[in-house]
Parts: C-alpha cells; structure tokens; sequence
C-alpha cells in the first residue's frame, strides 16, 4: 500500500518534466516530506494541449457517496478490483491521473515495533504514481479527490510490504493519462512495464506523526 510519501522536487523542474500547460499551482506549492491521507496532492492530468497540474484531496470520495470522511478509507485502490468495485468502476477508462512523488514511506514490523522505511528510485527520479479521481458535490460544495492504485509487491519491495503502488515510467505515463485510447486491461497487458529500480532504507520514527514535516524524516538511521 501506500500511506505517505514525499513531494521536494523543484517545481520548474515538474513544470518542463510533464509539459505543464498551466502554472497557477506554483504559488500553492510547498515541498512536504510527510504528506499524509486527507492533505492535498499534487497531480497531472491531461489537458486540452498538453498536460495539466493542480491539487487534489487525497482519499477518493464518489460522487454518490453520502459523506465526505469516507475518502479517508479510500486513499488506496487494488489495481486487480477495480472494474469490480462501486467506488472506481466509472473512473476506470474515464478519470485517470498521476500523483507525483519523490519518494515514499513503509512500515516493517521488526523487534516488536513498526519499522519505518523510505523508499526511492535508484537515480532519485520523480516518482509517478498511477491514481483516479472524482468531484464530489454536496450542500454548494465541490471537491476533487483521488486515489492511489496498488499492485502485489515486487521482489525489492517484498520483505517490506505485500503490497506497492502502482508506478509508471517515462514510457507509458502518457498512455496512462489517455484512457480513452486505451482500456485499463490493454494497459495493464500491453503498456505496463515493472522496470522502475527502487532502493530504501530505515528512517526515523517521526514519520510516524504527520505533523513531523522536515528532511529529517527521510535520513537514514544507522
């Protein structure tokens, strides 16, 4: 799964790697080492010409569901479900979107307590996480939110977690963002690509506590 993550990445850098077509998300941009279920994520779409950035809640909220605080169990989604479930079937070749990440957070139970790691690529490359989203309306209201996909566990993420997001690479993220092109089972059979090398290593128990937001969070600890 994945329940935090990180975002540090210079945003003239996000700007020229995806082709941002707009740029009023720069003045809300803040690097976060512990972005937390429920904060604002940032995400790429895609746009009338090229790509486009904004923020989005995450934690996936449906149109039809009757309280927002349902978003908090939906941060998540199992890639192999989701045509199945009510929550994401109508999303599926529809309402694509990509979470950017520098890195992200896993937990192994080592010695009694809760060990946690951080995980990142093995060249430090923005991570881009696989995710949907939906606009829920309610009392005059309206809020974008996503989630992000999960897939069982790679070889390098195994000892760690059964469980990994879903993460595209710089071959397939724009066939990710054109479901209408594509059907999700054409791009999971024919586009997917598990080639993104991870690497990680343990960090400090503040991560622990969203309100812990510093570099120090993704140090390694002896």
């Amino acid at each position: 799964m994945c329940g935090r993550f990180t975002l540090y990445a210079q945003p003239d850098f996000i700007q020229d790697e995806f082709q941002i077509e707009n740029d009023e998300w720069i003045s809300e941009y803040e690097s976060s080492y512990n972005v937390a279920p429920t904060q604002k994520v940032l995400t790429v779409v895609q746009g009338k010409q090229k790509y486009r950035a904004g923020f989005m809640k995450w934690g996936l909220v449906p149109f039809w569901a009757k309280e927002a605080s349902i978003g908090y169990k939906m941060i998540n989604a199992r890639s192999e479900t989701i045509e199945e479930k009510p929550s994401y079937k109508h999303l599926v070749n529809k309402r694509h979107c990509i979470v950017l990440a520098s890195g992200f957070y896993e937990w192994k139970k080592e010695n009694g307590t809760k060990q946690p790691y951080y995980i990142q690529t093995n060249n430090n490359k923005l991570l881009k996480f696989a995710g949907l989203w939906d606009r829920y309306e309610k009392d005059g209201n309206s809020i974008v939110t996503c989630t992000i996909l999960t897939k069982g566990a790679n070889e390098t993420m195994e000892p760690l977690h059964h469980r990994m997001p879903v993460m595209l690479n710089d071959d397939n993220w724009k066939t990710w963002l054109t479901p209408s092109e594509y059907s999700f089972d054409e791009f999971m059979k024919k586009f997917y690509k598990d080639d993104i090398s991870l690497s990680y290593f343990p960090v400090s128990t503040k991560v622990n506590k969203p309100s812990h937001n510093e570099k120090e969070c993704t140090e390694r600890i002896l």
